[in-house]
């Protein structure tokens, strides 16, 4: 089996947009929720939002990417355009046929869809764009991050709720360490801050007006984001060769259903996933300093989340971190792994782990140690990231320090 490291990472979100300002906002327990920017917002119960701030497309595509790009795909774009840029590869020759690209999203081009029901249904409009399609598929993102840099090997987008970047991820490590790809482009994102992708979401009331206080007991319920985070997963052989830096390993992965309900998760399958995912990793639980937590800040998911980690870690829960930095970027549905791999890698390499802010008061549903509302400077040498998806979807990576 081959081995797989990161050599390249990249982002936009709502605490910045690019890695290093993201990685300060963690550090600095920087909340990036507030209120929406959005059109007919006096029509919404949900006001609030991760929402990307000072954005400006034209400073980055022309006027015919941006006629084919949704919002998602902008985001995609530039992620991919850093993490390539810092791994210092080049896909020519025998190598473009031997890297691919694996993304995860849940609402795709939700933007799109967006503006053109409004343009047919409340305009009367009889007549759509051409491009709207090929600009709201799922696979928008992964088709064209795939034709930016001449990726010619499996480039396809997994769609599983808020799970999804977590099994895209899953996915390119899987392929790497099987032979089948030298380096996967891989992450996620998710733009779905729009008036019709917010009044879905309130209907499920399972969103907050005030705020995201993941495992705090007066939490009451997740706050919606947007962004990308993108990373270059490559062999390690090959990176070894060429000099790359090595920003961490990924050393195991696994994935489980509920098989159980559609939007209630289950303490038994998440406890498998994350059980699952040190076996992969050749981990005992001792060996794990860090989780970086699914952490919605909903009762159900919470509650859940720390039961499962305590029935796989036993005495040693105790002893273990577990942050979700949700509560600073939101919930970015099916991007939120990526950017919360960001923090992972963080705490391996730079030795902070970030703080689940806007902690109030303790829970004795969640008695772990969450790492209230301030980073903290503590060595770690291995991490897991969760992800629970609605439909029972569970997916958890493991990595360690390169």
């Amino acid at each position: 089996m081959k081995r797989v490291v990161i050599t390249g990472q990249g982002t936009i979100n709502a605490l910045g947009h690019s890695v290093s300002e993201t990685l300060a906002a963690f550090r600095e327990g920087r909340c990036g929720i507030g209120e929406l920017d959005i059109r007919d917002l006096d029509r919404l119960s949900i006001r609030i939002g991760g929402q990307v701030r000072g954005y400006e497309p034209e400073a980055h595509f022309n006027r015919q990417q941006i006629a084919l790009y949704d919002r998602f795909t902008q985001f995609t774009l530039l992620a991919a355009r850093q993490a390539v840029a810092q791994s210092g590869l080049t896909f020519t020759d025998d190598l473009s046929e031997e890297a691919g690209v694996v993304l995860g999203t849940s609402g795709g081009g939700m933007n799109t869809l967006d503006e053109n029901y409004r343009s047919v249904y409340e305009e009367g409009k009889n007549r759509v764009h051409p491009f709207v399609v090929p600009k709201l598929m799922n696979n928008a993102a992964a088709s064209h991050v795939s034709m930016a840099y001449n990726l010619k090997g499996p480039s396809f987008t997994v769609a599983t709720a808020c799970a999804s970047s977590n099994h895209a991820m899953g996915q390119a490590f899987q392929m790497i360490r099987a032979g089948l790809s030298r380096v996967m482009v891989t992450g996620g994102s998710e733009s779905m801050l729009c008036f019709g992708g917010i009044k879905a979401w309130e209907g499920l009331r399972v969103m907050s007006k005030d705020g995201c206080r993941p495992f705090s007991a007066n939490r009451n319920g997740m706050v919606q984001g947007e962004g990308a985070a993108v990373f270059v997963f490559e062999e390690y052989e090959h990176a070894k060769a060429r000099g790359a830096e090595i920003l961490a390993e990924v050393i195991g992965f696994a994935m489980t259903s509920d098989a159980s309900d559609i939007v209630m998760p289950s303490r038994q399958g998440a406890a498998r996933a994350i059980a699952g995912a040190l076996r992969d990793a050749r981990l005992a639980p001792g060996d794990v300093g860090y989780i970086n937590a699914h952490g919605t800040g909903t009762a159900a998911n919470d509650k859940t989340e720390c039961a499962a980690v305590a029935d796989v870690f036993g005495a040693d829960a105790d002893r273990l971190m577990m942050s979700s930095t949700k509560s600073m970027h939101g919930h970015l549905i099916g991007g939120t792994g990526a950017v919360e791999l960001l923090a992972c890698i963080m705490a391996l390499r730079e030795g902070v782990i970030p703080p689940t802010v806007g902690y109030q008061e303790p829970d004795p549903e969640c008695a772990l140690d969450v790492v209230p509302n301030a980073a903290r400077e503590v060595e770690v040498n291995a991490v897991l990231s969760n992800a629970f998806a609605f439909g029972g979807l569970n997916a958890v990576l493991a990595l360690r320090k390169a």
